[in-house]
């Protein structure tokens, strides 16, 4: 059972590291906005267009646009909502995609057919510096960086907030700790739901007994059922509140494979055995 009371209780010194560089990031975060709002304003002002392409000046120019005059419109950001972002850019945007290619390099390593195979496809592009396009278009490529995001699952889960009461039906019924079958679960307003992403992407039922084994580049077909914006996983999630930076991510890692398996091979520098993944 999830008490969102217990989010305000600081029980360990870990939460109040945590809550500490929360402040601190909403600190500067606040910082950056209103500056870099400032010098967008005045820029507009004077009918100049800032060069600037980074994300957060991005964001901003287009929410003073939606509002014209740099109010707050029906439809664009508050500032507090754009500094809420920013979080979302250095730790979503980043951190996940070079975990992620981290253990995609060390998949390949454990599996020389499988690197070679893909740096025979990478060096048949006459260039070093692809397009969009060119990324997206190896095959090979895309089973990799899909099998390393549903093997490895570098985000183990997530949680949602009910807004309103719900019911969520069932594949197959259970019995609860009172002996009643339910087809279903009956969920209220500020319940919290866990979603599982690990679990659902390594699923024995899905994903057969070698569920655990970085292999399937070829997606079974019970993994159809799953709910996804991409990929028959939940790495990205799915709906509405699905992963905003989903196809920003999935280029990034691409690049960053086709830079290095173009030029490295790489190789286990210890036993396979003596590497443990860490959750936390």
């Amino acid at each position: 059972m999830w008490f969102p009371i217990f989010r305000l209780i600081q029980f360990d010194r870990r939460s109040r590291i945590e809550r500490s560089s929360q402040k601190t990031i909403q600190t500067i975060g606040r910082k950056l906005v209103e500056e870099r709002k400032q010098e967008l304003k005045q820029e507009m002002e004077k009918g100049q267009v800032s060069k600037a392409k980074d994300l957060l000046t991005l964001l901003i120019r287009a929410n003073l646009a939606e509002s014209g005059t740099g109010g707050q419109g029906d439809k664009n950001l508050s500032d507090e909502e754009v500094m809420n972002q920013i979080p979302t850019f250095l730790v979503a945007g980043h951190e996940t995609t070079s975990t992620a290619t981290t253990w995609a390099l060390y998949s390949l390593a454990s599996h020389p057919d499988i690197q070679t195979k893909l740096r025979e496809e990478l060096l048949a592009l006459p260039s070093d510096t692809p397009t969009m396009e060119e990324l997206n278009g190896f095959e090979y490529l895309d089973r990799v960086v899909r099998e390393t995001l549903r093997y490895h699952g570098i985000v183990q889960g997530t949680a949602r907030v009910a807004e309103q009461d719900d019911v969520i039906p069932l594949e197959r019924p259970f019995t609860d700790k009172y002996g009643v079958l339910r087809h279903e679960i009956k969920i209220k307003k500020g319940d919290g739901v866990f979603i599982p992403i690990r679990v659902v992407n390594t699923l024995q039922e899905i994903w057969g007994d070698d569920s655990e084994e970085f292999k399937w580049l070829d997606p079974p077909k019970p993994s159809a059922s799953i709910p996804s914006a991409w990929g028959n996983q939940l790495s990205f999630i799915a709906g509405p509140r699905a992963c905003i930076g989903l196809r920003f991510a999935l280029v990034e890692m691409k690049a960053l494979l086709f830079a290095l398996i173009r030029s490295f091979e790489f190789k286990l520098a210890v036993d396979a055995d003596d590497v443990i993944g860490k959750v936390g």
